[in-house]
């Protein structure tokens, strides 16, 4: 049976790419072997992570700078590996700044592996010459967004849409009675959300602003409750910040108590990410922000060509989620933001309307992202097994 080496850099990544190993042991059997770099998700699943995914998590040119050592470390330990392994299908996921250097290096060796990309770059948004580095490098590339492909077709590359793999998360399942009784949250408490990212860049930018948050808005909810669903990766840090806050705040790790953290709260505080997407299925009303360094700041308003940041906003081509980016990105802006969504039906009832059209341009109610994107990579290995 075919062996299939996975490299997922972020916690979004190590998600989608759990969902996928289950999907391809399904659609292909047991027997499929994995090795690789992953997070928890991947573990649970089998694999045994070659190093940390938390030493592949950084975003933002001042935050990548002073880690090129440590990742070009890594890079040099991974593409050992896989020559060790000798895997039939190298099968990246998102993370493309690592692991288009590991199917660019692949390539140039002839390296027989299947070079197969999950999680298509945003290329439409910013760096549409991305599109022939990836044709250059790459065998396969699954898609998640409907209007992709197209991009890639064009410079030769075979692309498929496979749907959002947010779609099968389970994000919209949780139980929010059982999450309040299980924490002693009485019923009627305001619980508010509080997401500030999987990266330590973010959470250590984001973390302070949120606290500030909580204490504005405990004025008006004297009752206000905190909770913070978090990853592994940063799960200390951030029970480190908030254990200074003025307003209770709940730490939890694990998907189940994410997913009943979002089905009992009363509105979402979030990073922006594919975090919104999950908050979206659970159709919790949310507010998106984030804060980089201002060097990188400066380098994305020159380089990126949309209107939004947040996918569901982008979606729509309209703001359904607000956002409050960089300077925007202020305690007494946010705090105002987010009383309005935990307060104002009308509001709230707005959103969620947004929230329902964006799920459906995503493909929501369609055959499982995993069990396409498992199908269509076991075709590729069975046609190039073919005499």
């Amino acid at each position: 049976m075919p062996l299939i080496y996975l490299i997922a850099g972020e916690p979004s990544g190590d998600l989608l790419a759990a969902r996928l190993m289950a999907a391809l042991r399904e659609a292909g059997g047991e027997d499929i072997r994995f090795a690789g770099i992953g997070g928890e998700a991947m573990r649970e699943q089998g694999l045994d992570s070659l190093f940390p995914q938390a030493d592949l998590a950084v975003m933002g040119l001042a935050e990548v700078v002073p880690s090129i050592p440590r990742i070009l470390g890594r890079l040099k330990q991974t593409l050992a590996d896989i020559r060790r392994c000798r895997p039939d299908v190298v099968l990246t996921v998102d993370s493309w700044g690592f692991t288009g250097r590991v199917a660019k290096q692949l390539k140039a060796e002839g390296h027989p592996a299947l070079r197969i990309h999950y999680v298509a770059p945003m290329v439409w948004a910013w760096k549409a010459k991305r599109v022939h580095q990836l044709a250059a490098r790459l065998d396969l590339l699954l898609c998640l967004l409907p209007n992709e492909p197209e991009w890639f077709h064009k410079a030769g590359l075979a692309a498929e849409h496979v749907g959002h793999a947010v779609l099968e998360s389970g994000a919209g399942d949780g139980d929010g009675a059982a999450f309040r009784a299980r924490h002693g949250i009485a019923a009627g408490a305001p619980l508010l959300c509080l997401l500030p990212g999987s990266r330590r860049s973010e959470t250590s930018r984001l973390l302070p602003v949120f606290g500030e948050v909580a204490g504005l808005l405990a004025a008006r909810h004297p009752d206000l409750r905190l909770v913070l669903p978090t990853v592994e990766t940063v799960a200390a840090e951030v029970a480190a910040a908030a254990a200074g806050w003025a307003v209770p705040a709940l730490v939890v790790h694990g998907r189940q108590e994410r997913y009943d953290a979002f089905a009992a709260s009363r509105a979402a505080l979030a990073a922006s990410g594919t975090v919104a997407l999950e908050l979206a299925l659970a159709g919790l009303p949310m507010i998106i922000t984030y804060r980089v360094t201002p060097v990188t700041a400066w380098l994305l308003r020159r380089l990126v060509k949309v209107k939004w940041a947040c996918l569901l906003n982008l979606l729509l081509d309209r703001q359904v989620v607000p956002e409050f980016l960089q300077e925007r990105c202020r305690a007494a802006t946010l705090a105002a933001a987010v009383a309005e969504v935990m307060d104002d039906e009308t509001v709230r009832r707005t959103q969620r309307d947004g929230l329902g059209e964006a799920l459906a341009c995503l493909g929501q109610g369609a055959q499982s992202p995993s069990r396409r994107a498992a199908g269509l990579i076991l075709k590729a290995v069975a046609e190039r097994k073919e005499p």
